[in-house]
């Protein structure tokens, strides 16, 4: 394990925490329980509320059922590559992403910066540093949240930020694959997104024939949403092509 460094004293701490006006939660992804600890005791002393994730599966529930305003990923987790979790993660959040990693390489930078990550800390590194680099994401974090698509026609609202979805009042919940269709697709409203594209994005380029994976999705989904297939509200099929988001109101 590479153990973080700190020289933050109790004095510091304290006085961190009480200049921090807004209570924000970050969310640490880190397999390593040292790892885990240590950022949980360092960001708590710095004023911030914090939910644990051991794996990216479970990071990315917990994001989905109590948000954060700031992830904390490590690149190396047992269950999935962290660069798979942040793929994921962006196709229904824009929560800011830090990204701690061993890899060092500039390609390797590149390639997290242009996958949606908004920075990095290479492992080990000092808490003092992770520190700064989370302030200075968080000091944009109201101009992103205030971009994040929100559609309501009165029936239907879906908060992609929020990622919550409202049909006449009533929460619908939906699982994580049924969320991340109903993103795409929300996100380019009357636009013809292809099956390629939505499975791809959905379950990953080695399922670009499973078709029927899709069948069986958009029929849960249009459930979930009280859709007729034959006189589709939200949900419109090109048969063989792919799908749209209509939102007819």
């Amino acid at each position: 394990m590479s153990t973080p460094t700190t020289s933050i004293s109790p004095n510091e701490a304290a006085s961190n925490a009480a200049a921090t006006a807004i209570t924000r939660r970050v969310l640490v992804i880190d397999d390593e329980p040292q790892i885990r600890k240590f950022l949980d005791i360092s960001l708590r002393a710095q004023g911030y509320q914090t939910s644990l994730a051991e794996t990216g599966e479970r990071g990315l529930l917990t994001l989905a059922s109590q948000g954060a305003d700031l992830v904390v990923l490590d690149l190396g987790l047992p269950d999935q590559d962290g660069r798979e979790v942040l793929k994921e993660l962006r196709q229904w959040s824009q929560v800011p992403v830090i990204v701690l990693t061993v890899r060092a390489t500039e390609q390797e930078k590149v390639a997290l910066l242009d996958s949606g990550a908004n920075d990095y800390v290479t492992k080990p590194f000092s808490i003092e540093e992770l520190m700064a680099r989370i302030r200075v994401v968080l000091r944009n974090l109201p101009a992103v949240a205030q971009q994040a698509p929100v559609y309501d026609d009165g029936h239907l609202s879906i908060d992609l930020a929020e990622r919550q979805v409202l049909l006449d009042g009533q929460v619908v919940t939906l699982t994580r694959k049924e969320f991340a269709l109903l993103s795409l697709l929300v996100r380019q409203p009357g636009c013809l997104i292809t099956q390629t594209q939505i499975l791809k994005e959905v379950w990953g380029p080695s399922h670009l024939q499973d078709t029927h994976y899709l069948r069986i999705l958009v029929g849960k989904l249009r459930g979930k949403l009280g859709e007729d297939a034959a006189a589709p509200r939200y949900l419109l099929t090109e048969p063989g092509v792919g799908l749209r988001f209509i939102g007819r109101g």
